[in-house]
């Protein structure tokens, strides 16, 4: 048995009617579709390398320890893995809404937590898989690492064939009980021993102390934005049904606004969803200040080398202020830029894992109530997700047929109504927008808005290129002005 960390068990009992928590994407290949029964052995011959894929949530009695991974002793892959098509010849539309129609339905809480569904029809003999993995079970980097489940390097690759199975006994309530209650006297002792002793304590006074002056001057730009304006029109409550929109761009044309404009990838690509924010709100008559943010939740690995492939959450986040408002998309950029590089400073300054793991001294009940509760008043802080998914470079093959294109399917919940999946492969990054059905009737509004943020802002390198600007730094130019 495996206990759930804290920030599992948050996303576990996030779960509710209206907001499904699991993560999950549409991959495309091309042809001919490989048949049901070949897909299924090929997964029954990989699931001994994750285990928790074998595995369903059991609960602790009256709440009294965080919940526990067992195995399903009624594991059937053939409910897990389903099988349907488009009309042929199905084209991206047909692909998109059937897509959203699987991703918008809740995973069963009573058994492994995880659906792989194979879709065949599309146009040019293609064809798809669309898989759903809860959130409590994997985030997304770790998602990345489970790839191997199925997806090979070598288009000629082999596989075992599939092994027999045996589920370990379902441990009675009593043991669950008993194990609850050990682990809440052990645990805390377990962390407290963990800290550093006093002489390395004593040595790193000075590396503290640095990391206070930076956590300090961080406070100035916390206290910004909640003086900031947000556009809380996008904020509130989420009902069942969802809209998923996608559109994508080539990585080298991010690579050439950062080489132009300076920064990073990460701050292009926030860069361009401001632009389809922008757009949004101009659309509905909402862009009512040259101030207005989007305020976007950034999830962001903590994940070290040695724990790549764990299947535990290792996230943290920080909240980027999107400068819809701001009608230069040079400016937008700059100012992007500026809340990274100071985030990056204060996640340096701040042990991240050691505040995560502080949830393992909150009363398992008090967690179960404290998210639910969370989740259903909902908030006001931020209006979007925004995460960013770092996928292969070389080329990934199922069954011998080679991936095209994935795009990442990340949840809403607690009155944020849209978030965007943001995932690389090969050459292309592509953004999987999720939104609320009611909320985002115009979610086609904020993906071509993406799409054009791309756009400007590869002219503007282009310009920077052809005519350098040797006044100022790159990346560091007077806003240009007139709105694009």
């Amino acid at each position: 048995m495996d206990r759930m960390s804290a920030l599992d068990s948050g996303f576990y009992f996030a779960e509710s009617e209206n907001t499904p928590m699991h993560v999950g994407s549409v991959a495309v290949f091309d042809g001919p579709a490989p048949s049901y029964g070949d897909v299924v052995r090929l997964l029954l011959s990989k699931l001994p390398l994750v285990p928790r894929y074998r595995q369903r949530v059991r609960e602790v009695p009256l709440q009294l320890g965080r919940p526990m991974w067992v195995d399903d002793p009624h594991f059937q892959i053939l409910y897990h893995v389903r099988h349907t098509a488009v009309p042929s010849p199905g084209n991206d539309e047909q692909l998109r809404n059937l897509a959203g129609r699987v991703l918008g339905q809740r995973l069963d809480m009573a058994k492994p937590l995880w659906e792989l569904w194979l879709v065949e029809g599309l146009a040019e003999g293609r064809w798809a898989i669309i898989s759903k993995v809860h959130h409590c079970m994997v985030d997304g980097v770790a998602g990345t690492d489970l790839m191997q489940l199925m997806f090979d390097l070598d288009p000629e690759a082999t596989h075992d064939e599939p092994r027999d199975w045996t589920p370990r006994r379902d441990p009675s309530s009593v043991t669950l009980v008993a194990g609850a209650v050990a682990e809440a006297a052990a645990q805390p002792m377990r962390t407290l021993t963990s800290l550093p002793s006093v002489g390395t304590a004593v040595r790193g006074v000075r590396g503290f102390t640095e990391s206070g002056r930076t956590l300090a001057q961080t406070l100035p730009s916390l206290a910004k934005q909640a003086a900031t304006p947000t556009a809380r029109s996008l904020n509130g409550p989420i009902g069942p049904h969802r809209r998923w929109a996608w559109t994508d761009g080539q990585f080298e044309e991010f690579k050439a606004v950062r080489t132009a404009l300076g920064g990073t990838v990460n701050d292009v690509v926030l860069t361009a969803i401001t632009r389809g924010f922008r757009d949004l709100l101009q659309g509905r008559g909402e862009l009512s200040s040259e101030r207005l943010v989007v305020r976007s939740m950034v999830p962001v690995s903590v994940r070290s080398e040695k724990q790549r492939g764990s299947l535990d959450n290792q996230v943290s986040c920080v909240f980027v202020d999107l400068p819809v408002g701001d009608p230069d998309p040079v400016s937008r950029l700059q100012a992007v830029r500026g809340q990274m590089d100071e985030y990056k400073r204060a996640m340096q300054a701040v042990d991240v894992p050691s505040i995560i793991s502080m949830g393992d001294f909150v009363a398992p009940t008090l967690l179960s109530m404290g998210v639910r509760s969370a989740v259903r008043a909902g908030q006001m802080w931020c209006q979007a997700v925004t995460t960013n998914v770092p996928g292969p470079r070389v080329p990934l093959y199922v069954l011998g047929r080679r991936m095209c294109t994935a795009h990442a399917y990340v949840p809403i919940a607690g009155g944020t109504r849209c978030s965007i999946g943001i995932f690389s492969y090969l050459n292309r990054m592509t953004f999987g927008i999720n939104a609320d059905f009611d909320a985002f009737p115009d979610v086609d509004v904020l993906s071509g808005g993406i799409r054009r943020g791309i756009e400007e802002l590869l002219e503007y390198a282009r310009a920077d290129q052809a005519t350098p600007d040797v006044a100022q730094p790159k990346g560091r130019r007077s806003a240009r002005a007139g709105a694009r």
